[in-house]
């Protein structure tokens, strides 16, 4: 056993900021503590910062991602899954991708009336948001202030229509907001699942719900006839590729009904990060891993370049698509496309009595 590894976290070091002129490589003593019942492991509490951030979503103009508009209520996410592609944005605050990214968590408090301003604002055009277009809007902290409740309970009250994706069960909590929106065709839902290996998602994505929990919700979700589906994100050639039927057999037999997958990519210092964590959990293959995420991004081990960066390029990559695309038609995924719209919006709608309090 390292005896220095944090315990419950996938990053184990914290990567230089690349705005920073000044860097200090350790965390100050007094933000670490120690489990009396693991005294090699150190574990690192999670803090939590008032964001007074005036606006709460984010105009989207890349035409490879499929909404308009972005809802995030935090900055950071405590998920800590070391792929994590929004990581370097934590630079932006003054904080590392690395530990950094996964304790210190910037919160909105206002973003439910934040959001409900933006919606009466002339200047808005309705249309679809996706709710963790960055970071999970259902990480932990969420089950305390429920700030993705009320905002989602707001996108009812104006009528604009949802997407969410999650890797966290805890959506199951908002089954009765999510059923109203659904009745309506304002929703659409999707589980982020990456794997059906317990061990391998502690490992990689240490504070999600387990595989088993989050085909629990796509199956929960079906049941009340809220458009389900699963996305497969992200798919790490060599490690996870050779479960995309399984994921897919396993997510359509609960109820999925469309399916995504997302190559992975690591821009800035998530290629510190996640190479330092193949080093240390599968030191036996980390360089065969490596050479097959170069292999699906031209010698590389990122692309930002559109219509690539989530798809990958060459043999391996169009392999892998080739295997996704052909599961989900053996398992009837993807045979239909869930319409929702903007076209009800409602920019004034009347006053009524709060719902589900």
């Amino acid at each position: 056993m390292n005896q220095n590894k944090i315990k419950g976290r996938a990053a184990q070091i914290n990567p230089k900021n690349r705005f920073e002129k000044l860097h200090i490589e350790n965390l100050p003593d007094e933000e670490i503590l120690f489990d009396e019942g693991f005294p090699s492991d150190q574990k690192i509490k999670t803090v939590f910062y008032k964001d007074d951030s005036k606006s709460v979503i984010a105009k989207n103009d890349s035409y490879d991602v499929g909404f308009g508009y972005s809802f995030n209520p935090y900055r950071g996410c405590e998920h800590g899954c070391i792929y994590c592609y929004a990581r370097p944005t934590h630079e932006y605050l003054g904080f590392s991708s690395g530990i950094d990214f996964e304790t210190k968590i910037m919160v909105k408090e206002d973003a439910p009336s934040l959001l409900e301003k933006e919606f009466r604002k002339k200047s808005y055009k309705p249309d679809l948001i996706m709710f963790s277009g960055n970071t999970d809007c259902y990480q932990p902290i969420e089950r305390k202030l429920k700030l993705t409740r009320e905002a989602l309970k707001v996108c009812l009250k104006y009528k604009n229509p949802v997407c969410i994706i999650t890797k966290n069960s805890l959506i199951q909590r908002d089954i009765d907001v999510l059923k109203e929106l659904a009745g309506l065709k304002l929703v659409t839902v999707t589980l982020s699942i990456t794997t059906l290996d317990k061990n391998l998602a502690h490992k990689m994505e240490p504070r999600t719900s387990s595989p088993d929990m989050r085909l629990k919700t796509i199956e929960v979700m079906a049941k009340n006839n809220i458009p389900v589906g699963v996305n497969i994100a992200p798919i790490i050639p060599g490690l996870n590729d050779k479960e995309i039927p399984d994921i897919l057999k396993e997510s359509a037999k609960l109820g999925a009904a469309h399916a995504g997958k997302v190559m992975l990519r690591l821009p800035y210092s998530v290629k510190e990060l996640f190479i330092e964590w193949l080093d240390r959990e599968f030191p036996e293959k980390s360089k065969k891993i490596i050479n097959s995420i170069k292999g699906v991004r031209g010698g590389k081990l990122n692309s930002s370049e559109w219509g690539k960066r989530f798809r990958g390029e060459g043999e391996l990559a169009e392999a892998i698509h080739k295997l996704f695309y052909l599961s989900c038609k053996k398992y009837g995924l993807n045979s239909e496309r869930d319409y929702i719209s903007a076209e009800h919006f409602v920019k004034s709608p009347p006053e009524q009595i709060e719902m589900f309090r």
